[in-house]
């Protein structure tokens, strides 16, 4: 029905800069909170920052002042510019986004995509 596809992760050195971004397609009327969320090894998964449909965002403290959130909605696409990266920000970084179907009835489901890894080393 709805796919999330992530890009834009790497290796990059304390202190870099990444952009990710995730596109999604499929059945879909419109598109309301958008979000990443990361997973370091041996450690559960994390919110980081999330985006609504208006544009409001809000941050992880984590990731307050670093990390920029944003969205194109005529794409359907979210990204996420992270500035001075630390090794502790070293994890996958997944999309999520809570999705209205183009169905004959509402229907309202919330998708992740694969996850992309971001590793921060010198």
């Amino acid at each position: 029905q709805v796919q999330l596809v992530e890009s834009g992760g790497g290796l990059v050195q304390p202190g870099g800069s990444l952009r990710l971004s995730c596109a999604a397609s499929g059945t879909i009327f419109s598109i309301y909170t958008m979000g990443w969320y990361r997973q370091a090894p041996g450690k559960q998964r994390e919110w980081a920052a999330t985006i609504t449909s208006g544009g409001s965002t809000n941050y992880a403290d984590s990731v307050k002042g670093r990390f920029t959130i944003s969205r194109d909605n005529a794409k359907n696409t979210v990204y996420l510019q992270m500035n001075s990266l630390k090794p502790e920000d070293t994890a996958v970084y997944y999309c999520n986004a809570d999705v209205q179907l183009k169905m004959l009835v509402p229907v309202r489901n919330n998708y992740w995509g694969q996850g992309t890894q971001v590793t921060v080393s010198s």
